[in-house]
């Protein structure tokens, strides 16, 4: 297993992570596959365009949108506000991917890429990379 680690900037944030996934792949041999893990709980990590960076903006946007701050909140957690929304944020991405290796490389389609997806940021993440065989 890797470990990619990445610093976000705002509450909400897609981050594209493919290279360094690629990155993490190398020198994992015969795998056909890699997992691709967010140990978070309010993260998550997706495959979505990644040839125009008004869609991760419009994936933040919507999801900001769907599961608002400003619901009466029961879990406030943390003292800058309820960090609930995070959570349920998180739980409509996925904690994982799993990709399809083609000869060691990403088996990804022409405007696929990975996003770690940050529901509340800004703060310091990981993101586990484990080849399959």
């Amino acid at each position: 297993m890797r470990e990619i680690r990445l610093k976000t900037k705002r509450r909400t944030e897609l981050v594209e992570i493919t290279l360094q996934v690629q990155e993490a792949l190398n020198g994992a041999g015969e795998a056909s596959a890699a997992l691709v893990f967010v140990p978070h709980t309010t993260a998550g990590v997706t495959i979505q365009e990644h040839a125009d960076p008004a869609v991760a903006s419009d994936v933040e946007s919507a999801l900001e949108r769907i599961v608002s701050d400003d619901w009466r909140w029961e879990h406030v957690e943390d003292p800058d506000g309820p960090n609930a929304p995070s959570h349920v944020r998180a739980s409509l991405m996925s904690p994982q991917v799993l990709v399809p290796l083609d000869e060691g490389k990403l088996a990804l389609g022409t405007w696929q890429g990975i996003f770690f997806c940050e529901f509340d940021g800004p703060r310091e993440r990981k993101v586990y990379v484990s080849p399959l065989r």
